[in-house]
């Protein structure tokens, strides 16, 4: 039993990291019937699901690719023959996607997987709390697709694999959310962060309450006091309870040990060397090939609009940042945050160059499409996680620096933005009640460095989430609910409003009669 044991969870988990190039439901149904599945175990099962989260969440290809590079945060240009990559990455920035493209479908894929396993789960007797944070992955799973397609296919735990998945929308969708994470709330764990916890539940319940009206009506969403008031009560939960705090260093939330010193991260996803996800794309994807020792892709960059975002003096747009086993870094080069200009051998402080030999200079001009001799060196590389040296220099088989997806800088600017919209502002901790002043509270704090706001508008405030969110996979869901994702920007013209939403994959339409496509597809 041991061994049948074993192979279930290690036949799933392999599934389910195959997402991309398979249907995870379509493959089960094909194969197996629920009485020819051994009998699993719910804490080997319940890590496979937390390991399941890692392609999908963590790399640059899967959620943070359709909710990062569609925006004006990030762009994927080709440079000459490199990074065209059948023009999928051309679609995303410019809106011009349909249901056949690759990041499109398998990120459906992979967030459907999680759905099933954490609901297979559950048919093992898993203890309580096993249970609770199975269905809180569940429900994070869900909130995704649903913020990304509008559909969710599901079934009931011990359903028969050969029933067409069921589909939840829009609202329906989200009030299955909600229900689920007020019924698990207090069954969930207080920590650690690396795991679903009762904070955890309540970020996520915020997130769904702000954007309730966007998902009731995406093109024109409305905001009722009701809901901006319950995304209030849940982030003074939370900062009540006196458990997380401003960093010393911005950066220090991402950096390889962040699950140490990372004081504002409340949801994270564990890395450690040899048992990581895709975490170093975020550095790998951006970083030129003569970077060493990083040896980058030289591929994504930020564009001049967005990086205009920022002061000067806003120490979120770089630093020099001290890394454990890395380089001495003796010019004080700033290797966090935005890298612009020349750069530099960050152990000889020497100037790098391209492979052809011209100075390695980041500039802010970039567009789609690079052919010039200067292709290497366009674009201004953002690196929100420090390089993992240590781990790079054992072969980079993955990271230390644990995932982020929840931290309290998030939690105060929706506070902020709950109450701009509407709700009853209070004073929790030492933030303020004001929507000016608890976004305060975060530029002026040393660790961000930028000056005071004597006022605060949604545009403002749309722009302070830019800056401090940037490369978290929010900017997508941030520039709908703001009403700003379908204006026209450098190399993108105005959007159809169907870029709302991203399309159902066709792989998924033509097995499961219970789908309709999206609007316009």
């Amino acid at each position: 039993m041991k061994y049948a044991k074993i192979a279930y969870a290690t036949a799933l988990l392999s599934l389910l990291q195959g997402a991309t190039s398979c249907d995870v439901e379509e493959t089960l149904q094909g194969q197996l019937a629920l009485d020819q599945i051994p009998r699993g175990d719910p804490a080997a099962l319940l890590q496979g699901v937390y390991n399941a989260q890692r392609d999908p969440i963590q790399g640059c290809v899967s959620v943070f690719a359709l909710e990062e590079v569609s925006t004006d945060a990030r762009i994927m240009p080709t440079r000459g023959p490199d990074w065209d990559d059948n023009g999928k990455w051309r679609a995303l920035f410019n809106h011009t996607w349909d249901g056949n493209n690759e990041r499109v479908r398998d990120t459906f894929n992979q967030l459907e997987g999680i759905i099933f396993a954490s609901t297979d789960l559950l048919r093992f007797e898993p203890t309580v709390q096993q249970q609770a944070e199975a269905r809180f992955l569940r429900a994070w799973a869900t909130f995704l697709l649903l913020d990304l397609y509008d559909q969710v296919l599901y079934r009931e735990p011990g359903e028969p694999l050969n029933n067409l998945a069921k589909v939840r929308k829009g609202t329906e969708a989200l009030n299955y959310i909600v229900s689920e994470l007020n019924a698990i709330q207090k069954d969930l764990p207080d920590a650690p962060v690396s795991r679903a916890t009762k904070d955890a539940a309540r970020v996520l319940l915020m997130k769904c309450y702000l954007n309730k009206g966007v998902y009731a009506n995406r093109a024109a969403p409305t905001f009722a006091a009701a809901d901006m008031n319950q995304v209030i009560t849940l982030a003074d939960e939370i900062i009540n309870s006196g458990k997380y705090s401003f960093t010393t260093n911005f950066f220090d939330n991402f950096a390889p040990n962040n699950g140490a010193i990372g004081r504002e991260n409340i949801f994270t996803q564990e890395n450690t060397f040899g048992n990581a996800g895709p975490t170093r794309d975020f550095w790998k994807f951006v970083s030129h090939y003569n970077m060493r020792p990083v040896d980058g892709y030289n591929g994504p960059a930020t564009t001049a609009e967005f990086y205009d975002l920022f002061e000067a003096a806003d120490k979120r747009r770089g630093v020099a940042y001290d890394i454990a086993g890395g380089p001495a870094n003796p010019g004080r080069r700033i290797n966090v945050g935005f890298l612009v200009g020349q750069q530099y051998n960050l152990t000889t402080d020497a100037a790098l160059t391209t492979r052809g030999g011209a100075p390695l200079s980041f500039t802010k001009d970039i567009n789609l499409s690079e052919t010039g001799a200067d292709l290497e060196a366009k674009g201004i590389r953002p690196i929100k996680y420090p390089v993992d040296y240590v781990s790079e220099g054992k072969g980079g088989n993955g990271c230390e620096n644990d995932h982020v997806t929840f931290r309290l800088a998030d939690v105060l600017l929706m506070k902020a933005e709950a109450i701009l919209r509407g709700g009853t502002g209070t004073s929790a901790g030492s933030y303020g009640a004001t929507p000016v002043a608890i976004v305060n509270s975060l530029r002026t704090h040393p660790s961000r460095g930028a000056s005071s706001l004597s006022s605060l508008t949604l545009d403002v405030l749309l722009a302070e989430r830019g800056r401090e969110l940037y490369g978290e996979s929010w900017r997508r869901q941030d520039m709908i609910r703001f009403g700003r994702f379908l204006q026209a920007r450098k190399d993108k013209p105005q959007s159809d409003p169907k870029y709302l939403l991203y399309p159902i994959p066709k792989n998924q339409l033509d097995i499961n009669l219970n789908i309709t496509q999206n609007p316009g597809y």
